[in-house]
């Protein structure tokens, strides 16, 4: 019996080793999309945007707040009250900005989009980590691809 159990231990640990090692559950990595269809549903204006400390225009949480990339509105995350999500819901603005971490979510996708990668998300990104850090993201800004670009660079 104890020769048994121990088998089984031993199983079950190769089987929850597996499970992290096919699903990245021990690093934690998810890999963005880079690209959305969806980007057409960006605002205009993304350079304007509320600042990190902006609480949720709904309940007014101070902290896990999103930035609707179609609208501008600022709305808690799924863990404090879900109105980020509830927003896309009923309006179906699907793309948003997490200003914890500065990452970018499509809800329509179910991903997280790469803001390097894809060249429409550049301006908000700059300005959010801006916002957020007082200086520039460390990857080169839509300006300076096009400075690059034309000095031969």
């Amino acid at each position: 019996m104890a020769n048994q159990a121990s088998s089984s231990s031993t199983a079950l640990e190769v089987l929850i080793e597996d499970e992290e090692f096919l699903y990245g559950a021990e690093s934690g990595w998810v890999e963005a999309r880079t690209s959305c269809n969806h980007l057409a549903s960006l605002s205009s204006d993304l350079v304007h945007i509320p600042t990190p400390e902006t609480p949720c225009n709904r309940c007014h949480n101070p902290s896990e707040n999103w930035l609707c990339l179609c609208c501008k509105e600022v709305l808690c995350s799924r863990f404090v009250n879900k109105h980020m999500l509830e927003h896309y819901q009923k309006v179906n603005h699907c793309l948003a900005l997490s200003y914890s971490d500065l990452s970018i979510w499509c809800f329509s996708c179910d991903a997280y989009l790469d803001a390097q990668a894809i060249l429409q998300l550049h301006p908000v990104y700059e300005t959010a980590y801006i916002l957020k850090f007082g200086q520039a993201p460390p990857f080169p800004t839509t300006d300076n691809q096009a400075e690059a670009s034309t000095s031969g660079n």
